[in-house]
């Protein structure tokens, strides 16, 4: 497997281009699976990235043609007949399984393997499966695969959720969309990529109102068709380069990202003394050496979010003074803390919450990735490390990261990639 080397001591500045938002185009990706006539065309994709290969490959296996060249994805669904998402693809990448709505509801059937993805909690589709299940579908799990059948037809119905899930707002919505009567989501995830994929629904003829908010209405219609859309700038990964600006007291121009799906990153930099300038083509960021310390806590959207956590913690320690940072999303995502301790930091975790101790020097060390967004943080921890930073692990990385290494590179990081024998992160082995 490839590693990175991250030489620290060098101050960001220049313009780096936000590619498209990850977490959109995989629903956006499976919800084409819906469109009985004319093909669909998604732009602005982050082709290269591992999961837009998998959920790719996916709907191949299902007898789809779907083909991904460039940053552009076109998907023929009009006519295919298998329903089953096999292990050896959805293993790998959590997102697979919102597929499950759109087969439900397009052919009545879906046998789906129990999701993958980044280890950092427990992540149970029992939400998803609820909603599915208030339409009138059915479901059978064992031997590590769910699979759902739809006796007669999807009926509209209340759905209330206990948790604000992304993916089980993301597969009801799609599975209502073509069910008999109107469909309410209650407690409904409020995130830019929840009004994404309901924009990208409407243009397929879908009749969708309030996503965005915690209540989500969708009328059933009969039939939906191939569309082409352009998927929103990815926020975390803006968000990432912000908080790479600030760590290294530099001054960048991440361009594409979008101030308003951004608010809370900007509230927290802001209260640290970081510069920001929002406009329509971009957020402009600059910092001093007088940051200060503050409180973080992750929560659903609008909230902080949690794919910026480890981030958030590797600038709490390069500003002098106590900080406070509390993951509320998932249990299991402080893993990154282990690897910050390897350079030096000086982290005390109590249940949830974490006491960063910020202002020491971190020292260059092989570090791991520990899931995709530890990954990114390792290498803003290496940028402001003395001496060399190692990153393995970029499995994770690759999932989420386009051309990360040039992007860092293009901003005056020193930082590279080395490839060693038998990696398998390339799309061929996936082909």
């Amino acid at each position: 497997m490839d590693k990175i080397t991250v030489q620290g001591g060098t101050r960001l500045k220049g313009t780096v281009k936000v590619d498209g938002s990850k977490n959109s185009v995989l629903p956006l990706i499976a919800a084409s699976i819906l469109a009985t006539r004319n093909k669909t065309v998604i732009d602005n994709v982050p082709s290269s990235l591992v999961d837009v290969i998998i959920i790719t490959q996916l709907l191949k296996k299902l007898g789809i043609d779907a083909n991904l060249s460039n940053d552009q994805v076109v998907i023929d669904a009009e006519d295919f007949d298998l329903t089953e998402a096999s292990y050896d693809l959805v293993s790998k990448m959590r997102a697979s399984v919102t597929v499950l709505g759109p087969l439900l509801a397009r052919k009545k059937h879906a046998r789906v393997a129990l999701p993958g993805g980044c280890k950092i909690g427990n992540r149970p589709i029992d939400q998803h499966l609820k909603g599915l299940e208030a339409l009138g579908a059915q479901f059978n799990i064992q031997n590590g695969y769910v699979e759902g059948y739809v006796p007669k037809k999807l009926r509209g119905s209340n759905v209330y959720l206990d948790i604000p899930s992304v993916g089980a707002t993301q597969n009801i919505m799609m599975a209502a969309t073509l069910a008999e009567g109107a469909t309410t989501i209650v407690n409904a995830a409020c995130e830019p990529e929840i009004i994404d994929l309901a924009i990208f629904l409407k243009s397929m003829g879908a009749k969708i109102e309030g996503a965005g908010t915690p209540f989500i209405q969708i009328y059933g219609v009969d039939i939906l068709h191939g569309t082409e859309y352009t998927v929103i700038p990815d926020r975390i990964e803006a968000g990432t380069y912000m908080i790479a600006a600030a760590i290294t007291r530099g001054e960048v121009f991440v361009e594409g990202a979008k101030s308003e799906h951004l608010t809370s990153l900007i509230v927290k930099l802001r209260e640290m003394g970081v510069q920001l300038l929002e406009s329509a083509k971009g957020i402009h960021v600059s910092a001093k050496d007088d940051l200060k310390p503050t409180t973080v806590k992750t929560l659903p959207y609008p909230g902080f979010p949690t794919d910026l956590q480890a981030q958030m913690m590797a600038l709490q320690l390069s500003i002098s003074g106590n900080s406070l940072l509390t993951e509320t999303v998932f249990e299991n995502r402080f893993m990154h803390v282990e690897e910050f301790r390897r350079m030096g930091a000086s982290v005390k975790v109590t249940g949830q919450t974490a006491l960063i101790e910020g202002g020491k020097p971190l020292m260059g060390t092989e570090v791991e990735a520990t899931d995709l967004r530890a990954g990114a943080a390792m290498i803003l921890a290496g940028l402001v490390a003395s001496g060399t930073t190692t990153i393995t692990g970029l499995h994770h990385i690759d999932r989420g990261y386009v051309e990360l290494v040039e992007k860092f590179r293009s901003l005056g990081a020193k930082i590279e990639r080395v490839p060693l024998k038998n990696s398998i992160v390339s799309q061929s082995s996936l082909s």
